[in-house]
This record gives C-alpha cells, sequence and structure tokens, in this order.
C-alpha cells in the first residue's frame, strides 16, 4: 500500500520517464526545504509570534509549475502561507540580468532560507549571502555544474571544477 501511494504521489501524470525522475527530485528538495523551516522553527521557539519567511526565486512566471508545486507540498505538510510561513516570491521571467537584484531584496529581508529554482539565481545567492540557507531545485547535477564540491559535503560553491566560476 505505501509502495502504491509513494507512486501516485511523485506522478505528476506523465508516462515520461525523464519527467518522473525529475519531479521525484523536486519531492525530495521541498522534503529538504520542509525540514529545513521545521528548524528555523524550533530555534526560534522562544518567539512564537515569529513565522519563517522563505525567498523564493525562479526564472520565469507565478505560472511556474515550481512555484505550484512548492506551494501545493508546503499546504500538503500543514503550512499556510500568512498564518504559519510566509513566502516572498521574486521572478526573473526569463531575464537572468534580473537574478542579482532579486536575490539582493530577499536578502535584504533576512528571509530564513531561499529557495531557487535557476542556475544564474544559485550563482547570485551565492555571492549575495554566506549565512542564509540555499535550498536548490534545479534539474542539473549539482556536482557537475561546478556550484558545490560533492554531496557529501556541498559547503559552498567549488572552487576546484573546471566548470566553476572562479576557474
Amino acid at each position: 500500500m505505501t509502495k502504491v501511494f509513494r507512486s501516485s504521489f511523485l506522478s505528476f501524470h506523465s508516462d515520461n520517464l525523464k519527467s518522473k525522475i525529475q519531479n521525484r527530485k523536486l519531492v525530495g528538495i521541498v522534503a529538504l526545504l520542509v525540514l529545513l523551516v521545521g528548524y528555523v522553527g524550533l530555534a526560534q521557539a522562544q518567539q512564537p509570534t515569529k513565522v519563517p519567511r522563505i525567498g523564493f526565486v525562479t526564472g520565469s512566471s507565478p505560472e511556474s509549475p515550481y512555484v505550484e508545486v512548492f506551494q501545493r507540498e508546503l499546504r500538503d505538510l500543514g503550512y499556510n502561507e500568512g498564518k504559519n510561513i510566509a513566502v516572498e516570491y521574486r521572478y526573473a521571467e526569463g531575464k537572468n540580468e534580473r537574478f542579482p537584484g532579486l536575490v539582493a531584496e530577499l536578502v535584504q529581508l533576512k528571509v530564513d532560507a531561499l529557495v531557487i529554482t535557476a542556475l544564474p539565481a544559485i550563482r547570485a545567492a551565492k555571492q549575495a549571502t554566506k549565512t542564509i540557507p540555499i535550498v536548490v531545485l534545479i534539474n542539473a547535477d549539482p556536482v557537475a555544474t561546478g556550484l558545490i564540491d560533492s554531496l557529501a559535503r556541498p559547503g559552498g560553491i567549488s572552487r576546484g571544477s573546471p566548470n566553476s566560476p572562479e576557474s
């Protein structure tokens, strides 16, 4: 029974195997985000009035499938925007040059975590902050793209990879 539930939960009604794998990765990343938000909530237990705030940056528009899945997963996990969690959305609408400004806005707002769905925005976030956790929702290998050294110890932008911006 659990296996059937998991398959239907992770499936977005697509027969495309690549799409199903990408969707499973997305759900896994969202689960990590929820754990992070829970951790931030526990750390703020002394201040019950503080609502965790997430900054969400995407390269597309508000109609992005990432936004829809993200919002649905938050609701399914008991988070209600405006009640027990706040999300600050920023959309580049296909203009990569907007990412540094959008990320800077969210850093100034002192969000508790950044959720990012585009590679150029991830690089902008890594340059803008060293203290705010960054959750990455991309369909690329973060090690191969030079974003991190390894999955075991992500730590930051890889300095030794030939694909890294510093190389």
